[in-house]
């Protein structure tokens, strides 16, 4: 677990721990990380994981899940990203970028247009109208998206990040490019799994023009969407051999969507105590003799032991998000030989959907306190959470919504 891993490109992971990336929700005006990203980023430096993967950075103003979303253009200015690269890797831990789109996965709140592979709005019953419902792409919204995605990057390396994460999975713009459910084209953008894999591959083809050899570029992918007839175990390996082809670095095996949200609850099929902390580990056995690059599976690890048997089965990077929010530190105290056990959510709604959305929404309550510097492992009230987080996204929804008024696009 403390032994180092060398990446395809060279470069070394100083541990196997990697935090996987949480949205934080906190973006300051300008939609740009500041202080408390710095302060939050920086307990995660000083706590000991190898590889530090942030949250979701949407590569298009125009394009943003929630209000809180941290956004990196082409003439985005620079220094708070500098800032926040150099205190997450202050103690010698590889960060990485992930870059995203939310195509559909866009709130209704925020009055924006959106767009998807085609014009399918999100399922989710009775909250369904929370979120836009999109328009298909046309070639020139591909073409620029493709685009948008590479210059992020290019942005991302100039600021100090040392790579990025290709955000392909959690059903946001590229997994539903990848999902023959969200993505029903029929022209060289939809069909088979090799059209449905274009976008994803063009996207990870433009980046390499425009980075440097050492720049990492990871993907984190769906193993399954957990939805019938949708992206499946057998569309991952394929592909999982197009990854291979275009010398991806590091590969993050998830999964689930916000139509299907395994991961966002905490809740599997298999309610085995392996099963609940390593959602994705028996998939991830499945794909390690097919895959070139090293992997990272992640989804509700929290224990040593645990962690151990994912990298003991031959998984190279044991990924960790919540427990981290709870306990930062986790990593050292494993190293000093303290094997305590990570904290856990414990919230169980009736609504499976509201009680996603209280899972995350409490998720998030902990990374801006421990943004603003206040202890972590907190016990905080689920209702009371629900409602400072509603009053928060309105705040910087008024904030977001300014910004684009005064021509920030």
């Amino acid at each position: 677990m403390f032994q180092p891993l060398t990446l395809p490109n060279g470069r070394v992971i100083p541990n196997r721990i990697g935090k996987s990336a949480m949205a934080e929700n906190m973006a300051a005006y300008g939609q740009l990380p500041d202080e408390k990203f710095n302060t939050l980023y920086g307990r995660w430096a000083k706590g000991g994981a190898g590889l530090i993967i942030s949250g979701n950075v949407m590569v298009d103003d125009n394009g943003v899940s929630t209000s809180g979303d941290v956004v990196l253009m082409k003439d985005t200015p620079l220094a708070p990203f500098k800032a926040w690269a150099q205190a997450t890797k202050s103690q010698g831990a590889i960060f990485l970028m992930q870059i995203n789109h939310p195509g559909r996965q866009a709130m209704a709140g925020l009055g924006k247009h959106t767009y998807a592979p085609s014009a399918i709005g999100i399922d989710l019953g009775k909250t369904s109208k929370l979120f836009v419902k999109p328009q298909a792409m046309n070639e020139e919204e591909i073409e620029a998206t493709i685009q948008r995605f590479a210059e992020t990057a290019q942005a991302a390396e100039q600021a100090g990040f040392d790579g990025v994460q290709v955000h392909a999975a959690h059903g946001y713009l590229i997994s539903q490019f990848l999902s023959p459910l969200s993505n029903q084209r029929t022209d060289q953008w939809g069909g088979d799994i090799a059209n449905r894999a274009r976008f994803l591959v063009e996207v990870i083809k433009r980046i390499r023009t425009l980075v440097s050899p050492e720049f990492i570029i990871a993907v984190k992918i769906n193993s399954a969407d957990f939805q019938r007839g949708g992206f499946d175990e057998d569309d991952v390996k394929v592909v999982i051999g197009y990854l291979n082809d275009l010398n991806v670095d590091l590969v993050e095996l998830s999964g689930g969507t916000y139509e299907s949200p395994t991961l966002f609850n905490g809740k599997t099929k298999d309610e085995r105590t392996l099963a609940r902390e390593a959602y994705f580990l028996e998939f991830a056995k499945k794909i390690r003799p097919l895959a070139k690059m090293p992997l990272m599976t992640t989804g509700g690890i929290r224990r040593f032991a645990v962690a151990k048997s994912v990298l003991d089965s031959g998984v190279d990077l044991v990924g960790i998000a919540t427990a981290l929010a709870l306990n930062p530190n986790l990593p050292n105290l494993w190293k000093q030989g303290k094997l305590v056990d990570g904290e856990k959510l414990e919230i169980n709604l009736k609504d499976k959907s509201l009680s996603a959305l209280a899972n995350l929404l409490v998720t998030q309550r902990h990374l801006y306190r421990l943004g603003r510097g206040k202890a972590a492992g907190s016990k905080l009230n689920t209702y009371f959470s629900l409602f400072a987080q509603q009053w928060r996204s309105k705040k910087l929804t008024r904030q977001y919504k300014e910004w684009l008024s005064k021509g920030y696009k």
